[in-house]
């Protein structure tokens, strides 16, 4: 069992934190830290492999972009390599890669959330007269299913695959029904698996994973169970990860009791549950307040040879913010030098965020310093926090100067935080002036930019204003957000025959409005009032109209 020293009890006590039996979470959070900090870390990885042969090439790419698969900073420092190393095959060795280094470098990309470059990626090993090969198929059919959600480009490819004598194999259909079920397309998904069947390719537990945790998401827990006891059946013996879907869904209902006899049951059932396991479980008792058992779990998970790693840690640093306070919590990064905690900037982000649910935002900017002078990089997320603590504070110039500081790179979501608090105060001239600046940074404006840019000119009642920022936001696609914007804001406004329009304007540009969008307009007619008395009429002639032209 991990115990804290007496050094760091001492280092607590100077530092003013009374241990009581409520802070006794901080003395074992720090053991956790310090004994995860004296883990070894890996050897870097070489910068070039030993030999110009694209297998070993290959295999450092490989290696890079084993980062990306877990996502976040590193996935997207792993792609980069990986293209990196696969452009130096192309142009200064004057060497072909093959078709495995191709698909490496695309599927380290689409891993980092970059599909754009995914896709460049398989066009360049087109250009170059590489011939795709099944996996290279299955990498396009997750960049097009999975990313982009282009369902129909991802059916194109397997029909290609088949006409081609490239067979698709259990990954590809695997992946296809994966992106399916991430859109919410269950049933068609379950037509895949039903069309696996009939072309005799059999599924495993990753083609049943997907759809085990679409079940979860949508609650149908029972339902997931069901499928997992198909499985079964059939012969497919549940992974690690099928069992870590179903931990999570129990955890978020709170059926603690059912995941300890999962957990009790696993040598039984043939599955070992995984870090994963312990930081899903470890996660659902802090939401839960049950913060004692989740540190509980790092003595199990030791004692079954598993070591936390900087997820856990970072689970059970937001589980000491809510078991105790997230004001002692900042206390501990202020020293986590002397506790020997090598701390990173998601422990920051995480503490961060807990002062401003305890309105502690004079904190939060306190910290962010702190941060800074120990050399550590925000990221998006800290410029979020940050923005949100200066705006509560009153200091929307001081917000603005911080986007703008050449030392530091800020994001839209950044900006997004300060355009919304300043609209939200009637501020609309600077939020205009801080979307100007944004655009002259080069930062792209996304759907929630358009959606608050929308909202601030329906406040102001410059509809046709509104309705042309909307058009020149089209040109990249439909925004639901921005949509719902300007129809809440025409029905506010009583600008029913703007709004009539509007409609017949974007289903006319061949745009769907889905179920969501039925539900906005109705609800912004139900809190204009329109639902009750006579002017019911207006609101089921709008709804016919939509159907008309639909």
């Amino acid at each position: 069992m991990l115990s804290p020293s007496r050094p760091i009890a001492r280092l607590l006590h100077l530092r003013r934190l009374s241990i009581s039996p409520r802070d006794h979470l901080l003395l074992r959070f720090a053991a956790v830290a310090k004994e995860l900090s004296e883990q070894p870390l890996p050897p870097p990885l070489p910068s070039r492999p030993g030999s110009p042969h694209p297998y070993d090439y290959n295999r450092l790419m490989s290696a890079h972009a084993a980062a990306a698969e877990w996502g976040g900073p590193g996935a997207v420092a792993g792609a980069d390599r990986a293209l990196h190393l696969l452009d130096e095959m192309r142009s200064l060795l004057g060497r072909r890669p093959d078709a495995a280094c191709f698909t490496t470098a695309a599927a380290a990309l689409s891993s980092a959330s970059q599909p754009g470059a995914a896709l460049a990626v398989l066009n360049a090993m087109a250009v170059d007269g590489v011939a795709p090969d099944a996996t290279a198929c299955t990498v396009l059919v997750g960049v097009y299913a999975c990313r982009l959600r282009w369902f129909d480009a991802a059916y194109e490819v397997v029909r290609w695959m088949a006409a081609n004598g490239v067979v698709p194999d259990v990954v590809t259909y695997s992946t296809l029904i994966s992106g399916l079920c991430s859109a919410g397309r269950v049933a068609e998904a379950l037509g895949v698996l039903d069309l696996m069947l009939e072309e005799g390719c059999q599924p495993n537990a990753h083609t049943y994973t997907p759809i085990m945790h679409a079940y979860c998401v949508s609650g149908m827990i029972h339902e997931a169970m069901k499928l997992m006891e198909t499985m079964v059946a059939a012969g497919f013996v549940p992974s690690t990860a099928t069992y870590n879907v179903l931990v999570e869904a129990l955890c978020k209902a709170g059926a603690f009791k059912e995941v300890d006899a999962l957990l009790e049951e696993s040598s039984v059932k043939g599955w070992t549950p995984d870090t994963i396991t312990y930081s899903t479980y470890m996660d659902g008792l802090c939401k839960a307040g049950r913060v004692d058992k989740s540190f509980a779990l790092v003595d199990k998970m030791l004692s079954e040879g598993l070591r936390p790693n900087e997820i856990t840690l970072n689970i059970l640093l937001d589980g000491v913010c809510r078991g105790s306070t997230a004001w002692a919590a900042k206390c501990l990064l202020e020293c986590s030098a002397e506790i020997g905690w090598h701390v990173n900037v998601v422990n920051y982000n995480t503490v961060m965020r807990r002062l401003c649910d305890e309105r502690r935002w004079l904190a939060v900017i306190k910290l962010f310093v702190d941060m800074v002078k120990k050399g550590m990089a925000p990221n998006s997320w800290t410029f979020s926090i940050v923005v949100h603590s200066l705006c509560k504070l009153g200091k929307h110039h001081e917000a603005l100067c911080l986007l703008g500081s050449g030392d530091f790179i800020a994001d839209v979501v950044a900006y997004n935080t300060l355009i919304r608090h300043l609209s939200f105060l009637g501020k609309t001239g600077e939020a205009y002036l801080v979307l100007d600046e944004m655009i002259e940074k080069g930062v792209t404006p996304n759907n929630i930019t358009d959606s608050l840019v929308v909202d601030c000119l329906c406040g102001e009642g410059k509809f046709l204003v509104a309705l042309g920022y909307l058009n020149r936001s089209l040109e990249d696609g439909l925004s639901r957000s921005a949509v719902s914007s300007i129809v809440r804001g025409l029905i506010a406004g009583g600008k029913l025959r703007e709004l009539h329009t509007l409609i017949g304007w974007i289903l006319g540009q061949g745009f769907i409005l889905d179920v969501y969008m039925y539900q906005e307009l109705i609800i912004a007619f139900c809190k204009k009032g329109y639902c009750r008395g006579t002017e019911m009429y207006k609101v089921n002639h709008t709804l016919e109209r939509m159907l008309r032209l639909t």
